[in-house]
């Protein structure tokens, strides 16, 4: 059986909410033309023409839950049908009507012409206790010779038995730019490591229309029995074509704690909608069983001994990460004594070797501070290569070595420097790279390596601009879980859009140690090029690695990092405020009051008193920022800006030069005054009107407006 599904017609929504309730996609299809369409129901217009309820979903979102439906006109008559003439109602079962909308793209779909199909979508906010089982959708006609202007024409009650999820052994048909492709799941292989499963699903797209379609950039998802999210990243999909009647496959890899239930997991398919920054969902699977994979090692325990005993090393997983023009290999692996004494960590090194051919040198890091390994211990062990980012391979192989000292010279007695490396250990794979683990919005991730334990987090985001360009940032917020001050690690950081592309971000580090408990923030950003959508974007983080070594101190240039997480970012707070009070410039805030104007002398001056205050026990690098006061007349006679270096804030106020101190600082200050020489500006004074004064948060020469408050020349406000 087939049924369309038109995926740009599909309710927009945030992914975040798209595994909550479920996505749209009740479009199967088999190898079989004669199975049944799987309809909702159908309402007569006209003798020989119909509406025909196509989907119905329900989606949970921040403010409450949507609801989206897709119906069909079928026009059979021989004349013209006018949409405007009709509209459609929803409305739950126990009598409560909800306000339903057109999708933006479908608002000038008024006429349907004879003997042809028109697809329409709808969606309207309902209730947070509405279920999708208790919502009618009405079908009416405007008559104005009716006591209430319309004619119910019919209605449809969603069925209990109704289900919008294509089974695993069924195809969903999506459409792209008007050409068909049926999805469907080809294998599903997953394997487990003590913190993650690891899943990898194929998706076969084949092209059943007839003309060449470029796949979007899609965003997919598992979403678990518990109705849990979590992201896949998807290979292969960026600018892909395929041809009519030609075939081509996708991978998607992901990561999901272990701690949830490994059954009844469904692949959710969305498209991002960037003129109204929402999420579309397109198709919905369920999963088959899990494929069993040969040769598989991800996750298994294996030992290998040396003069100094028996140790035990597994593979956690690998990474393929991106480096400037370049992407990383990393492995990850524990290393472990299984014994009863203490063992000295062996010199290991190893490589990468790809499709049995491409051998890629690789260098060991070992991230936590520890020189042995006590009776039951284990320590996290990196291992990392490059390779061109453009480089595809289907299988990989892990080689582990042990270097056994240095060997002397021929006839020299001298050491050469070299080493002899014994393979120890292999581990080889298919292609199945371990997605990099997510951090929700809102939540933290900890690093618990001895030495350097610290929870990583969001603050927030911000967008700094000027004419030509946008600065993406992110505040870091690492807190020291150490009962010692310490040094935040370097990182090394990406953004990435949903499409896969990569910004190179730069880390503006704390210099000084944190305190324990004590916070760090740690200001993250990119240039992004004017008008990309920053939409979906997530933040790559890992730790900084020089020359096999976690990287330290000013001068070290990392080479490589390890221990990847990304971040879902949240959603930027652009409302500007309407007064000066309690301005959020965190770690600081300051509050602006007391505001007046005077003009003397041919002087102008903006006085006003303010305090500014800092969150104790938070360390911040705030090179490049600056509080920015533009102050701008309504008429235009006047305009100044006021910058005032962030760096100057920590200098408590209470000395004697204090009034003449023309910088702000930390606490209470009244009667600041900024003069500017303007001596004809008394003779305008007819012609002021109201002024404003505006807090810009200006980062390397880019700014963020932040407050604004209006106010009468000469009056003080409050």
């Amino acid at each position: 059986m087939i049924i369309k599904t038109h995926h740009k017609y599909v309710a927009t929504i945030a992914l975040s909410a798209l595994l909550t309730l479920g996505a749209i996609a009740p479009v199967w299809a088999d190898s079989s033309p004669s199975t049944p369409v799987l309809d909702v129901g159908k309402v007569n217009m006209t003798g020989s023409s119909y509406f025909e309820l196509k989907q119905i979903h329900l989606l949970q979102d921040q403010s409450g839950r949507l609801a989206t439906f897709t119906i069909s006109i079928h026009n059979e008559g021989s004349s013209e049908l006018q949409f405007i003439d009709y509209w459609v109602r929803l409305k739950s079962k126990s009598g409560n009507q909800f306000s339903a909308r057109l999708l933006p793209a479908d608002k000038d779909k008024n006429r349907v012409a004879p003997g042809s199909t028109t697809d329409i979508t709808f969606y309207a906010t309902v209730n947070t206790s509405t279920n999708l089982q208790d919502l009618v959708v009405q079908f009416i006609k405007w008559d104005f010779n009716q006591a209430n202007f319309e004619r119910v024409l019919g209605e449809v009650a969603i069925p209990d038995n109704y289900t919008d999820v294509t089974p695993a052994d069924l195809a969903s048909v999506i459409s792209v730019g008007g050409t068909n492709v049926k999805a469907s799941i080809k294998k599903f292989v997953s394997n487990k490591n003590e913190k993650y499963h690891v899943p990898t699903v194929y998706v076969s797209l084949d092209n059943i229309g007839n003309h060449t379609v470029t796949i979007p950039a899609y965003l997919f998802s598992i979403r678990t029995s518990e109705g849990l999210l979590y992201p896949m990243e998807a290979k292969g999909l960026k600018d892909l074509k395929i041809n009519p009647k030609e075939t081509k496959e996708i991978q998607l890899s992901g990561s999901i704690p272990v701690a949830v239930a490994a059954d009844a997991w469904q692949l959710a398919v969305a498209e991002t909608i960037p003129d109204l920054k929402l999420n579309v969902a397109v198709a919905n699977f369920q999963l088959p069983a899990v494929s069993q994979q040969e040769g598989g090692s991800v996750g298994k325990a294996y030992t290998f001994t040396s003069k100094s005993g028996v140790y035990t090393t597994e593979l956690n997983g690998l990474h393929r990460l991106p480096w400037e023009d370049q992407d990383l290999l990393t492995a990850d692996l524990t290393l472990s004594n299984k014994g009863e004494e203490s063992l000295p960590i062996p010199k290991l090194s190893g490589y990468f070797l790809l499709d049995d051919a491409v051998k890629i040198d690789a260098k060991l890091i070992q991230t936590a501070k520890v020189i042995g390994l006590g009776a039951g211990a284990s320590v996290n062990l990196q291992i990392a290569g490059k390779v061109p980012y453009t480089y595809e391979f289907s299988r990989i192989k892990l080689v582990l070595q042990e270097n056994e000292g240095e060997t002397p010279g021929a006839g020299t007695g001298t050491s050469t420097g070299s080493t002899t490396a014994t393979d120890v250990l292999e581990f080889t794979t298919q292609a199945e790279l371990q997605a990099i683990p997510f951090v929700g919005m809102g939540q933290s991730y900890t690093s618990n390596d001895i030495g350097r334990k610290a929870k990583y987090g969001i603050r927030g985001v911000s967008t700094y601009e000027d004419k030509t360009n946008i600065m993406y940032s992110a505040m870091v917020e690492a807190t020291n879980l150490e009962k010692r001050f310490t040094n935040v690690s370097k990182l090394v950081a990406n953004f990435r859009s949903s499409d896969g592309t990569v910004f190179p971000a730069n880390v503006v580090e704390v210099k000084n140690k944190i305190s324990p408990t004590g916070k760090a923030l740690l200001n993250v950003w990119a240039s992004v090029p004017k008008g990309f959508s920053t939409t979906n974007m997530n933040l790559l983080l890992g730790e900084a690695v020089t020359e096999g070594k976690l990287s330290e101190g000013e001068k070290s240039v990392p080479d490589s990092y390890v221990n990847p997480i990304a971040y879902w970012l949240p959603d930027e707070k652009t409302n500007v405020a309407t007064t000066l009070k309690n301005v959020d410039l965190f770690p600081y805030t300051i509050s602006i009051d007391k505001i007046g104007t005077s003009i003397s002398d041919g002087v102008f001056t903006l006085q006003f008193n303010y305090e500014l205050t800092k969150e104790k026990m938070t360390e911040i690098n705030t090179e490049g920022h600056n509080l920015l006061l533009v102050f701008e007349d309504g008429g235009g006679i006047k305009r100044f800006e006021k910058r005032f270096d962030f760096k100057d804030f920590d200098v408590i106020n209470g000395d004697s030069t204090a009034d003449e101190d023309s910088k702000i600082r930390l606490g209470k200050r009244d009667n600041f005054k900024i003069s500017i020489p303007d001596p004809g500006l008394i003779y305008n004074t007819k012609f002021l009107q109201k002024y404003s004064l505006s807090i810009y948060d200006e980062f390397q020469g880019q700014r963020k407006l932040l407050a604004t408050q209006k106010a009468d020349w000469f009056i003080t406000t409050d």
